[in-house]
């Protein structure tokens, strides 16, 4: 058996020489590419591979050869499948992948000798695995596997208490219903809002507070608050400081003078006035990072 990495790479391999193709496929000879095989012969060439697959060891590169060339021949019907979920907003390219898993899977459970068409057999495959991809990978957030499935039970319940019922089931007619308790059904009911979230570009309801976007009336963080925090922070690290230090910090930040006006005013040169400057504020500042 294959690896699911293995199984989205074979389509993708190249095809094989021609001796190859004359010994293992010979109907392939003129082929030039099974994707663009029409698709009466692709059903018919299906037909002869999938029983001439059936009678090669698997593992071996004539199998390997045969089983990427059914998989080509057969992509039109993954895309078929995947245009059913066209306002989805997963990417197409990632639904071709998983469901070329699900046409991998249906060409190695296939039985031949059964009198069914393999695109019938295949179809069901392939929608179960592109299903199952949205279970397992496209929820907003992330749970448990036990809940995802939960979520499943739950929506089918629902729907069949519904019907009976004639309105839409409570908590504890779920539960009653599925044989759970009361806790799991509201676990599983609150876990199934993850599944989708709005989208913050949306328009306001006719009861929110104004038109627009949401994103539009969000808060957004206060660049001011990290400076009042910093501020607090260095309020006892400059108490430590000594009088000239505070003096230096007070003329270069508070009356904003220049390193050369500082050192004209102190008596000092302009490049002794920036070595104390630095000084100070790698203290401040490892005093901050210590904190």
């Amino acid at each position: 058996m294959t690896t699911r990495t293995e199984d989205r790479e074979l389509a993708a391999r190249p095809l094989g020489s021609p001796d190859a193709v004359r010994r293992v496929a010979p109907e392939l000879l003129d082929v030039d590419s099974p994707r663009d095989v029409a698709p009466a012969d692709a059903r018919e060439l299906t037909r002869v591979l999938l029983a001439r697959l059936a009678t090669l060891e698997e593992g071996t590169r004539e199998y390997s050869y045969v089983r990427s060339t059914l998989v080509e021949l057969n992509l039109s019907l993954v895309r078929y499948v995947i245009r059913r979920f066209d306002a989805h907003r997963e990417p197409q390219e990632d639904l071709l992948q998983v469901g070329a898993v699900g046409l991998i899977k249906a060409i190695d459970r296939f039985d031949p000798e059964r009198e069914v068409e393999f695109s019938t057999f295949a179809i069901p495959t392939v929608l179960g695995e592109i299903r199952r991809h949205f279970r397992d990978t496209t929820w907003a957030v992330h749970v448990p596997r036990r809940l995802q499935e939960l979520r499943i039970t739950l929506a089918k319940a629902q729907d069949d208490l519904t019907v009976q019922l004639d309105r839409a089931p409570t908590v504890a007619e779920l539960a009653g219903h599925l044989g759970l308790p009361e806790s799991e059904v509201i676990e599983g009911l609150t876990a199934a809002q993850a599944h989708t979230t709005g989208s913050l570009d949306h328009g306001s309801a006719e009861d929110d507070e104004g038109p627009g976007p949401l994103a539009d009336r969000l808060g957004q963080e206060d660049a001011a608050i990290t400076l009042a925090e910093n501020l607090v922070a260095l309020k006892p690290l400059i108490a430590e400081l000594t009088a000239r230090e505070r003096l230096l910090l007070s003329l270069r930040f508070t009356e904003e003078l220049t390193q050369s006006q500082i050192g004209a005013r102190l008596g000092l040169s302009q490049m002794h006035v920036s070595r104390l400057l630095t000084r100070i504020l790698k203290k401040l500042r490892d005093g901050l990072e210590a904190g």
